[in-house]
């Protein structure tokens, strides 16, 4: 299993890099998790699937943009089977007009919690604590588990949908404290280390971190509550776990 960091940023992107978005490959099947802002561009060839852990736009508007390219194309590829909670991707399906991208997908409507296969990987969600429904997805192939939480507050489920898994991709926005309005809502990074001990991950990757902050920082403020490997997702970073 391999994973490449297409973007990562909270809420909007920085300059020059991008919002959430995580390409993960096993024996040739290529699984895009959530497209965000300038997420597509970043694509280093064609996908085999996606999943959007919620419908949030730095978690989904450029499947737009990969779904137009694919409709679009003088040569149309194979409908892209595309994972989402039901009604997640209303909104970023309807911006072009009706009809246009039906033939360039094939959505499957998540239930939270069964159990399902993505190609090679064995997969399954747990609903974990946001502003709109927001499914964290765990990845199982080769022998390795990877865990995304999407976005989320601190919860029991996360430590659930993380047990024992090489790598943890997990939320970990607000460095120093979680603001009251996000509270429960949104994580920071000593939640993510919290909830890396108690799963027992053997690599904590840090994610959605707000625009400008300290990265060093944010591995300091997890490290004094998780004693493992942890990285911050940047753009083009490529983590194999195990």
């Amino acid at each position: 299993m391999r994973l490449t960091v297409l973007g990562a940023c909270g809420a909007w992107p920085e300059p020059g890099s991008a919002s959430s978005g995580y390409l993960v490959e096993y024996d040739g099947f290529r699984l895009v998790l959530d497209l965000g802002y300038a997420t597509m561009p970043r694509l280093p060839g064609p996908v085999d699937a996606v999943f959007v852990s919620h419908g949030h736009p730095d978690h989904c508007a450029d499947l737009n943009p990969l779904l137009r390219a694919r409709a679009l194309s003088a040569d149309p590829p194979l409908p892209l089977p595309v994972y989402a909670l039901p009604g997640a991707l209303d909104a970023v399906l309807a911006l072009d007009r009706p009809g246009m991208l039906d033939d360039a997908y094939v959505l499957h409507e998540l239930t939270a919690g069964e159990p399902f296969r993505v190609g090679p990987f064995s997969a399954s969600t747990r609903l974990l604590p946001h502003f709109v429904p927001n499914a964290g997805i765990r990845l199982a192939a080769g022998g390795r588990v990877l865990a995304y939480t999407g976005d989320c507050g601190p919860n029991p489920e996360v430590v659930a949908l993380a047990r024992d898994a090489d790598l943890l991709i997990a939320d970990a926005t607000h460095l120093g404290g979680v603001p009251l309005d996000d509270l429960g809502l949104l994580s920071g990074p000593r939640d993510a280390g919290r909830q890396a001990r108690e799963a027992g991950v053997r690599h904590l990757l840090l994610a959605h971190l707000w625009p400008g902050t300290d990265h060093r920082a944010a591995v300091a403020e997890a490290a004094a509550e998780y004693p493992g490997r942890i990285g911050v997702a940047v753009p083009g970073l490529v983590v194999t776990p195990g």
